[in-house]
């Protein structure tokens, strides 16, 4: 009898295998990095090869480390950075480019084009998104127009598209040899490709886009049983749950009922909130997305506020300017000085995501005097990361008409009491931290086990979630008014510096 399940939790900057006892609970996780690639300004690439590579050998090391055998496991879910693009050779298994990541700008000049025929919401009632670089459906195009011989070999039928997920499960059920080609409604509606009532892929947006149709994945649900696992480790294991990251955190987090939310502090932050059977237009700049579909049962969609630049700052802070030697030192660094010196920082590198959508930000530093010293700028950086939060919430209010009681967080920077403490504080709402903050990796292994019934329903994964930290507000209005103010300025500055 299969007592733990597992979850490949497939991210941005690393890949991790967790397995999870029945209480939520870790018993055993092994994590690799992999390289990050950036050919030119605002193109950002991964090996996909690469990504494959350290699956396995993380898989493989966190089950040694516990002794496990397949059989210990009753099933595995997946959850990945969503919009990285692959575009890989059915019959060889090889990407023919790099997978273009969710970060990636390049499509620019073709969102602007498409943008310049019909606006940046054209595809918004179908799909739920504006044009931007964003999403998955613009990077297929760019790799069939730029890669020579591509667009023939797609035509053929030889050429497979997925997000990382679909590329994983075609790994992980035999590649090659009869891998299964999949994936689930939260991962396709993050293409621009998907329709969200019919749930199935839009003929006229394939056709606008030039995408052939036989390169696409079969749109499952997110809880089912997708197909077996030929690699050594977890041989014969069923493959049974599939979320993009964010949408496995909400899951994760237990947030099953209409009106809840969580934000998840990563690379980026993503703010989902659910709605439940219902598909909730914005009309202040968030994304309408799937939340998660279980097997057999409707459709729950979801209100979504994705920020391109938070953890990533702290790396850029530490990785180009030297100024940290690791991620952690950053709070004790801001904590040198007792407020942001009247510094705002930015970080548009990618252009400005929600509620904005403008391609054409850029990353600004306003506020400098000679007063300011480096922890005003560690300072600085932390409060972008609670402010751009505070934009996606306000956003969010408006369009659901619920007003959110505290956040549920999770996430890599949650272990940031400045931060944490600062972002209460900007909210003036309880920041809550629940005691499970792999909330990414465990949603994904919540769906996989509902699937094979390992769990019964979403009330014993309600009855799962425990409260570890709760942080209260506790600043004057006046002061959070003003603080406010001026980041919304700071904004202003980076619009349209691109040209």
């Amino acid at each position: 009898m299969a007592t733990y399940i597992g979850a490949i939790d497939q991210g941005t900057t690393s890949s991790r295998f967790i397995v999870f006892d029945r209480t939520g609970r870790i018993v055993s996780v092994a994590q690799k990095e992999h390289e990050q690639i950036f050919p030119k300004p605002g193109w950002v690439e991964h090996d996909p090869a690469e990504i494959w590579r350290r699956l396995e050998e993380v898989i493989t090391e966190a089950m040694a480390a516990k002794g496990l055998k397949p059989s210990d496991l009753a099933a595995i879910g997946i959850t990945n950075q969503r919009e990285t693009t692959v575009v890989w050779n059915k019959k060889t298994g090889q990407a023919v480019y790099n997978a273009i990541v969710w970060q990636d700008t390049r499509v620019g000049d073709t969102v602007a084009e498409f943008t310049a025929k019909g606006g940046q919401d054209r595809y918004r009632e179908k799909t739920g998104l504006p044009l931007a670089t964003y999403f998955s459906g613009l990077k297929i195009r760019w790799i069939l127009n730029n890669v020579e011989g591509a667009r023939a070999a797609a035509e053929a039928g030889d050429l497979l598209f997925g997000n990382i997920d679909t590329f994983v499960i075609w790994n992980l059920t035999g590649g090659v040899n009869g891998g299964v080609h999949v994936t689930d409604v939260t991962n396709a509606s993050r293409t621009q490709l998907m329709d969200l009532k019919t749930l199935q892929w839009d003929e006229q947006i394939l056709a606008d886009f030039g995408i052939p149709r036989k390169m696409l994945p079969q749109i499952r649900s997110s809880a089912e049983v997708y197909g077996k696992a030929t690699f050594g480790p977890v041989k014969d294991v069923a493959i049974a749950g599939d979320l993009g990251d964010q949408q496995a955190a909400l899951f994760g987090q237990a947030c099953f009922k209409p009106g809840e939310a969580k934000n998840t502090y990563g690379t980026g932050c993503f703010m989902l909130m659910n709605t439940g059977e219902k598909i909730v237009p914005s009309k202040c700049g968030l994304l309408t997305t799937l939340g998660y579909k279980i097997d057999g049962k409707p459709a729950v969609y979801a209100l979504e506020g994705s920020i391109a630049i938070t953890g990533a700052l702290v790396q850029w802070l530490r990785d180009n300017l030297n100024i940290i030697e690791k991620s952690t030192d950053i709070e004790p660094l801001a904590r040198t000085v007792n407020d942001n010196g009247g510094v705002y920082f930015v970080p548009a590198f990618s252009g400005l995501y929600a509620p904005y959508w403008k391609d054409s930000a850029r990353g600004v530093i306003a506020g400098l005097t000679r007063f300011v010293n480096k922890g005003h700028i560690a300072r600085a950086v932390l409060e972008a990361t609670a402010f751009q939060v505070r934009e996606v919430l306000d956003a969010m209010e408006t369009d659901s008409g619920i007003e959110l009681a505290n956040l549920r967080t999770d996430g890599g920077m949650v272990v940031n009491h400045l931060l944490m403490q600062f972002q209460s504080n900007i909210l003036n709402k309880p920041v809550v931290r629940p005691v499970v903050q792999e909330t990414t990796a465990l949603g994904a292994a919540y769906a996989a086990g509902l699937a094979v019934g390992f769990f019964k329903d979403t009330d014993e994964l309600v009855a799962n979630w425990a409260e570890d930290h709760r942080w209260k507000p506790s600043m004057e209005k006046e002061k959070r008014d003003q603080l406010y103010h001026f980041w919304k300025k700071a904004v202003t500055r980076t619009f349209d510096w691109t040209e």
